[in-house]
This record gives structure tokens, C-alpha cells and sequence, in this order.
């Protein structure tokens, strides 16, 4: 037999490990719990909800496992309240037979952990050394653990998955789980081979047949490879033509932008040169305006002044011609009394004439004074007449200021932001062109060009478009041009030892295929008679049957069942019901347990659809399994309240104590 077809199962591991403890912190409703297990049988027991699957899954967060990452956030997984969480798996890495199933580690434990934190990060750990997950795979590789595979690892209510695959994925399952995937890779390798090797003869046949044709084929090929490399060195130098093209364009915007950026900061000093001087103005115009208010105010109160003594002397007037009429009258009275010659008359007379001439000549100040108030009213009422024009003229001089001055404030202002945008476009400019720096060294020496970038762009993109159409030209068509120039019998020769490699192909196929199909016959006729008994034991029948199929594709195993008597049919999710596939699915699943590879194999409840009865007979049957092979370690996770207990198997209880989940071991 061929090295490559001999029996695989001589390639599993020989030093395999298990499990002495899982160690949860922070872990769903775990604070901190050390899970202690031994080698066979490990039941984890307890109420509903009290963290029994979370011991499943945390094993399934260490190995990475695909399904435990699809299901949900790993940031769910952590405790609430906290931000970080770590599962640890203490490996036993005692020498066996002189050998550490870890023998990097010279340690007799060996941890494997994983962090989670609250961000969705996370990592792995080996002893304390951080790793990535590939290291993790091939650490579970060399041990035969695949934890995505259903027969290894069965999470809760995969039971029903399991029962869902169809024959040829359970085939697929069972090949890999027992150390028999690399039986189908290399038939699938020889497969490959032949195919390549039939393409490869057909080719060969067809140059010799054709040689003349092929050659002048070849010939065009040719031509147009020297056609596609003369355009791609085009492409080259128009590539580089851009590059500084468009180096050209930059640097010519940015100059212009520069200019303008010195105009602008030119006119920006002008703006605000003019809003000083016009605010200084405005400034003058104001202290004017001011001092003009306050001589108009002095006006109107020498006007307010003048008016009150005008006021007074015209009541003193009325006064005097009043004063008047009673003299008049006294004198007349001195009059009659002069006519009768008397002495006092006289004097009375006398009196009264000195009297009339004091009177007579404070009448004529008065009119005096009057005339001067009337002239001194007239000229402050020019004065105010004046001033105030002049006060109006001075306001709207300052209005008139005011509105320059913002006019120019607006100015400037727009200004300064044109300033902004144009020192923000330099900026930019110069950002690209220092960007293109490194690819202008690499590019060489300067071409002068006169084209805009868009123009050198697009005849680019024809020249690439004229390279595209040639892809299928392949990069060695002047080699196979001058092999079919010269080497037509060398083609004869290769098709002769081609066509005698593909009939030693072929045979080995069929030997493969038949090693392939020896082990799986094999395998289906020794998991047989156990899968009967299992069923046997729950007062049912059935059988293993391997469907050999016309390709290794179609290949398939299917399980037959039947219960209380009735005949055995096929195993599929609509004839039977959830007992009954749980029943069966489990008698297969024991029956296969002498012929798994992994160490290490758990399961989560499969009895959630089991009676009392086929429940108890199933915790027998792997009671009585797994006495027989101690050497392998197993997790089974139930909460139903067993009466079938073994000395041999090593019992965990679970329980939720305020919130969080204590783990006590009863034997």
C-alpha cells in the first residue's frame, strides 16, 4: 500500500491530556468558581438556571469555539457590574509514557485562558503568555479536539441539531471526530491531482494535434504580449507624466493662491488704515457735535434769560401807564386846586410835576431797556438758528462717519474671511504636494510637460484600458512562444509520462477510495452492535448503515430506529419525536465514544426530551460506557434529579446563593 493511503488511525495522538479544572472568574453569574474535574465521568447537576450550561460554555469560550461566538456578544458573557472576565483550563501536562502531551511546557499543568472585556476585546493566554487563537487551534489540533464538532462538544438544544444533519454531514462528523477526515482529504487530493493531471493530458493533446495551428496561435499571443508590455512601459511614464503634471498644476494654483493672499492681506491693511482714520474722524466729529450741543444749550438759556427780562419791563410799562393815568387825574385835581390859589395847592403841584418827570423818565429807560432785550432776543435767536444748522450739518457729519466706519468694519471682515479661505487652500496645497513627495523621488527625474492632469489622465486610463483587454495574454507568453517554437517533441514526451502518471493516479484513487471505504465499513460494523444495545436497553431496535453513494460527496450514514416494536426507519426530525431521536441520537453517540479521538467530550442536557425511564437507562448505559474508558474524560450537564449514581462517576453541583453560582463537589 502507498505511505499516502496507509491506515490513518496510526497518526493519532498517542499522549493525550485532560482537564484537572476550569477556573471562572466574572463569568456570567460565576464572581469566582475553581470547577474540579477528573478523568471519565464529570456530572454537573442542579436546578434550572443555576449556571450548569455555563460551565459548557466557558470551555467553549477557552477554545474559541465558532459556534459559542455566533450565538452571542462575548461582552454578554461577563458578569454584571464588571468590566472583565477570564475562563482558565488547567490541562494536565504530567509525563505519560516518558512524554508531556504539552511538551513545550515543563510544567505538570499546562493553563490555557481567555479574557473578555466589556468593549468586546479579548485574548488568549498560555501560561501566562499571551497568544492568538491560530496557536489555540493547532494546540486542540495535535489532541484530536475539534469543539465545533457536535459529537465532541453538544451545547444545550444541539441535540435536535444533531438529529437535523443529513447523512452525509453526519458521515462528515463521525470521520472527523474519530481521526478519519484525513482518509477523505486525500481521496479529495487525489481527486484534484487526476483532474489536474486529465486537464493537463488534454491540453498536451491538443498542442501536438494542433501544433501548426498552436503555434501560430502562440505567434498572435506574442504579438501582442510585446503590445502589452510596450503599453504598460507607456503606462509608466504616463503614470510619472501625472505625478508631475499634476505637481505642476499644484504648485501653479498654490503661487496663485499665494498672490492673492498677499493682495488680500494688502487690502486687509488698506481696510483697516481707512476704518482708523474714519474712526478718528468720527471721533473729532463727536467731541464737535458735543461741544455744539452744549453752546446751543448755552443759547437757549441766554434766549430763556432774555425773554423773562423782556417779560419783566413789560409789566413795569403796564405799571407805569396805570402810575400815569393817576397822576393825570391827581392832576387835574391840583389843577382846580392851583385856580383857587391856595399855598398848599402849589406845593402839591410842584410835587406832583417832579413826580411826572421821574416818571416820564424811567418810561423812557424802560423803553430804552426794551428795545435792547428786543435786539439781544433777536441776535441769540440767529445765534441759535445758526448753531443748530451747524449742529445738523456736524450730526450727519458723524452719521455719516459712523456708517463708513462699518461699511469698512464689514469689509474687513469679509475680507479677513476671504484671507482665511485662501490661506486654508495654501495650506491644502501644500499638504498634497508635500503627499506627493515620496512618490515624485520614486518617480525620477522631472518631465516637463504641458498637459492639464485631466488630459494626461485620460489618455491613462485608455492606455489601461487597452492593457485591461489583454489580461488574458499571460505574463510568460514569449517563454511558451519559444517553447512551442522548439519543443514540440518535448510535448510528446511530457504527454507520454503524463498519461502514465494519471493510469498510477488512478489506481492510487481507487485504493484510497477503497482504504476510505474498508474504515468507514469498518467503523459503521463496529459502532453497530453497541448502537443496538443502547437501543436495546430503551426497548427499541435499529441499525447503522453506511450509504456508500456513487461519490465520496454523496456518501452518507443513516440510523434506522424503531420503539415498542415497530420497525426500524430512518432517523429524520418529522417521524419520530424529540424523545425518541434524543434516545437515538444518544444510543449513537455512545456507540461511537471507543472510537473518538478527543480526550476530552461533553454534552448539555441531550435528556431534555426523555421520559423518566429512558432517561435512567440512558445515565446507565454511559454510566457503564464510561467505566470502560477512564482514560478519556467526560462532562455531562443535566438537571434532572438522578437515582442512577456510580461510585465512579465524580458529581458537581451547581446553585444560585444570591446571585451568584456556587460550585460544590459531592464525590
Amino acid at each position: 500500500m502507498s505511505k499516502h493511503i496507509e491506515d490513518v488511525s496510526k497518526e493519532r495522538p498517542s499522549h493525550l491530556t485532560t482537564v484537572k479544572e476550569i477556573i471562572l472568574e466574572n463569568f456570567m453569574s460565576y464572581e469566582y468558581a475553581r470547577i474540579p474535574l477528573r478523568g471519565g465521568l464529570n456530572l454537573i447537576i442542579g436546578p434550572n438556571g443555576a449556571g450548569k450550561s455555563s460551565v459548557l460554555l466557558a470551555i467553549s469560550v477557552a477554545f474559541g469555539q465558532a459556534y459559542t461566538e455566533r450565538s452571542r456578544k462575548l461582552s454578554d458573557l461577563i458578569r454584571r457590574g464588571k468590566d472583565i472576565a477570564r475562563v482558565s483550563l488547567v490541562f494536565d501536562n504530567s509525563p505519560k509514557n516518558g512524554k508531556r502531551p504539552i511538551p513545550y511546557s515543563k510544567s505538570d499543568t499546562f493553563m490555557l485562558s481567555r479574557y473578555l472585556r466589556r468593549d468586546g476585546s479579548y485574548w488568549f493566554e498560555a501560561d501566562y503568555r499571551e497568544i492568538d487563537k491560530s496557536e489555540v487551534v493547532r494546540l486542540l489540533r495535535e489532541f484530536g479536539i475539534n469543539p465545533d464538532n457536535l459529537l465532541i462538544i453538544m451545547h444545550q438544544g444541539m441535540i435536535e441539531e444533531l438529529g437535523a444533519v443529513t447523512p452525509q454531514e453526519r458521515l462528515r462528523l463521525v470521520e472527523e471526530a474519530v481521526g478519519f477526515s484525513e482518509y477523505r482529504q486525500r481521496i479529495v487530493q487525489a481527486e484534484q491531482d487526476l483532474s489536474g493531471l486529465v486537464g493537463e493530458e488534454s491540453s498536451l493533446l491538443q498542442l501536438i494535434d494542433n501544433a501548426n495551428q498552436a503555434l501560430e496561435y502562440w505567434k498572435q499571443i506574442y504579438d501582442r504580449y510585446q503590445e502589452k508590455r510596450r503599453l504598460i512601459e507607456h503606462r509608466g511614464l504616463l503614470a510619472k507624466e501625472l505625478l508631475w503634471s499634476t505637481e505642476a498644476k499644484l504648485t501653479k494654483s498654490l503661487e496663485s493662491v499665494e498672490e492673492k493672499v498677499r493682495s488680500k492681506t494688502r487690502t486687509l491693511e488698506d481696510l483697516r488704515s481707512q476704518q482708523s482714520e474714519v474712526e478718528g474722524d468720527a471721533v473729532k466729529t463727536h467731541e464737535t457735535l458735543l461741544d455744539k450741543q452744549v453752546e446751543l444749550r448755552k443759547l437757549y438759556g441766554a434766549l430763556v434769560r432774555a425773554e423773562a427780562e423782556k417779560a419783566k419791563d413789560d409789566s413795569a410799562k403796564a405799571v407805569y401807564k396805570a402810575l400815569k393815568e393817576d397822576l393825570d387825574g391827581l392832576s387835574r385835581a391840583i389843577e382846580d386846586l392851583v385856580s383857587s390859589q391856595s399855598k398848599p395847592a402849589v406845593r402839591a403841584r410842584e410835587a406832583i410835576e417832579y413826580v411826572a418827570s421821574k416818571s416820564s423818565s424811567a418810561e423812557s429807560d424802560a423803553q430804552r431797556r426794551r428795545s435792547e432785550l428786543d435786539r439781544e432776543v433777536s441776535s441769540l435767536q440767529q445765534d441759535i438758528g445758526r448753531t443748530d444748522d451747524l449742529l445738523t450739518r456736524t450730526t450727519e457729519g458723524y452719521i455719516s462717519f459712523r456708517v463708513k466706519s462699518e461699511v469698512l468694519a464689514y469689509r474687513t471682515k469679509l475680507t479677513e474671511s476671504d484671507l482665511h479661505d485662501l490661506e486654508r487652500s495654501a495650506r491644502e496645497y501644500r499638504a498634497e504636494l508635500d503627499k506627493m513627495a515620496p512618490d515624485l523621488e520614486r518617480a525620477g527625474a522631472r518631465i516637463e510637460t504641458q498637459r492639464q492632469p485631466y488630459e494626461v489622465s485620460e489618455e491613462l486610463k485608455l492606455v489601461s484600458a487597452h492593457i485591461q483587454k489583454m489580461q488574458d495574454v499571460p505574463d510568460d507568453a514569449e517563454k511558451i512562444y519559444n517553447d512551442y517554437s522548439g519543443n514540440i517533441e518535448e510535448l510528446k514526451a511530457r504527454l507520454s509520462q503524463l498519461q502514465d502518471n494519471k493510469k498510477s493516479m488512478l489506481a492510487e484513487l481507487e485504493a484510497r477510495k477503497g482504504v476510505w471505504r474498508k474504515a468507514v465499513e469498518d467503523l459503521v460494523g463496529s459502532i453497530d452492535m453497541p448502537y443496538r444495545a443502547v437501543l436495546g436497553a430503551a426497548d427499541a431496535s435499529g441499525f447503522v448503515k453506511f450509504d456508500e453513494g456513487a461519490e465520496i460527496d454523496e456518501a452518507g450514514i443513516d440510523l434506522y430506529v424503531g420503539f415498542r416494536g415497530g420497525a426500524p426507519t430512518t432517523l429524520d426530525p418529522f417521524t419520530q419525536s424529540g424523545g425518541e431521536r434524543s434516545v437515538a441520537l444518544m444510543a449513537f453517540i455512545l456507540s461511537l465514544q471507543a472510537r473518538i479521538v478527543s480526550p476530552l467530550r461533553a454534552m448539555d442536557e441531550f435528556d431534555i426530551h426523555m421520559d423518566p425511564r429512558n432517561r435512567e437507562a440512558m445515565f446507565k448505559m454511559i454510566l457503564s460506557q464510561m467505566k470502560q474508558r477512564e482514560a478519556s474524560q467526560y462532562l455531562v450537564i443535566t438537571p434532572s434529579i438522578l437515582t442512577v449514581f456510580d461510585r465512579s462517576a465524580h458529581v458537581i453541583t451547581v446553585q444560585a446563593v444570591h446571585g451568584a453560582t456556587e460550585v460544590r463537589e459531592l464525590r
